[in-house]
């Protein structure tokens, strides 16, 4: 029997992490404990490694993932290269594929092997999003720090300077929230791809081109498209009752409101709450809390008349434009989290493998008989 988008399809095993409509988990941790008590290193080692680190342990983490965060020049050539209009995510699509060239590990699928590549990616893309930062937003070029936060650092990166200290914070804690989140369609391409035992680059590279979809990834950029869209709070409701109208009169060209809905979450995403009390704080330091007043607004009348919940997405716009990042840099910093769920999926696959390959069912016309060119 089929379902349509794999809904409710049990599609394999993981020990990496378990969604269910009212929690999140990674390897057993919930996400609101490893927000409230871990870095996001800490979080990214879990999912790497299978436990939480002692302080050793992250200390020489970290170590491994700040010197692999360069771009080597070969990729800053090719990226030089790139029309500035590229979107981020199709540079960072192929960064993660140019990258895999001059890894000297690429072909290696051992599994130390892909733990040590694991970390590099952590750092190169990162280090990637920054540079093309730099290319087209004029930000200036800048290096990384020790002594920060994996998240502190990469908004650094992206702005040209450093942020302030509780943006660095609250960065991080969206890489904890976006890391891991089961067979999502960017994770799930990235097992398909690993289960015919291709490389941990081809992999990486194939799960960023899925979660460039707005219908995944890029639902955060396009909830804030949507915030400048409407402008002001005053707007919400003549907004939200237009946008109703367009779709009666359109029924096949209908219009989204990004940052609602989930798969699993059917009475809400509970990572949104954690965000956007995250926007709150941020908005007493920007003074741009109306952002998250046109958001509560819009949220409420979807619940009132839709009965829908935000995700996570919704305030994750906000927030990340109350700290002055770019809007096509919302998904590559979904990217320099998820990186680690899908590694830690990719190692999984590789280690108790079989070549992923489901069955269709066919609804094309009936059996027929070819018709001689000269008789058709």
């Amino acid at each position: 029997m089929s379902s349509k988008g794999l809904a409710g399809i049990v599609a394999g095993k993981t020990a990496v992490g378990e969604v269910t409509q009212t929690s999140l988990r990674y390897r057993g941790y919930g996400i609101d404990d490893l927000c409230a008590n871990c870095s996001f290193d800490e979080v990214a080692y879990l999912l790497l490694h299978g436990e939480l680190p002692n302080e050793r342990e992250v200390t020489d983490f970290r170590k491994r993932v700040f010197e692999a965060m360069v771009t080597p020049d070969h990729v800053k050539a090719a990226m030089a290269r790139m029309p500035k209009e590229t979107p981020p995510m199709d540079v960072l699509r192929s960064v993660a594929s140019l990258l895999g060239h001059y890894d000297p590990e690429a072909q290696d699928n051992s599994h130390e092997a892909n733990l040590r590549k694991s970390e590099r990616l952590l750092g190169q893309l990162t280090a990637a999003t920054g540079y093309w930062s730099h290319l087209v937003n004029g930000v200036d070029e800048i290096k990384p720090e020790a002594g920060k936060s994996h998240g502190a650092n990469l908004l650094s990166l992206i702005l040209g300077k450093p942020g302030s200290e509780l943006a660095g914070r609250v960065v991080d804690g969206t890489l904890i929230i976006y890391a891991e989140h089961e067979f999502n369609a960017s994770t799930f391409t990235a097992r398909t791809i690993a289960s015919t035992l291709a490389d941990m680059h081809s992999a990486v590279s194939g799960a960023i081109g899925a979660l460039k979809g707005p219908l995944h990834g890029g639902a955060n950029e396009a909830a804030m498209y949507q915030f400048l869209d409407i402008g002001k709070v005053d707007n919400v409701e003549k907004w939200f009752d237009d946008l109703q109208a367009h779709n009666k009169a359109n029924p096949d060209n209908k219009k989204l409101i990004m940052g609602f809905g989930h798969r699993v979450y059917k009475n809400g995403d509970h990572r949104a709450s954690i965000v956007r009390d995250w926007s709150l704080e941020l908005a007493k330091e920007t003074g741009q809390g109306h952002w998250i007043d046109m958001a509560d607004k819009l949220q409420a009348l979807m619940l009132e008349r839709k009965n829908i919940h935000p995700n996570t997405d919704y305030p994750a716009a906000h927030a990340y434009y109350q700290m002055g990042i770019p809007i096509p840099f919302y998904t590559p910093i979904f990217v320099c989290s998820r990186v680690t769920g899908w590694c830690a999926h990719i190692i999984e696959q590789y280690q108790d493998n079989r070549i992923i390959r489901p069955t269709s069912e066919y609804n094309g016309p009936a059996e027929r008989k070819v018709t001689p060119i000269a008789k058709r």
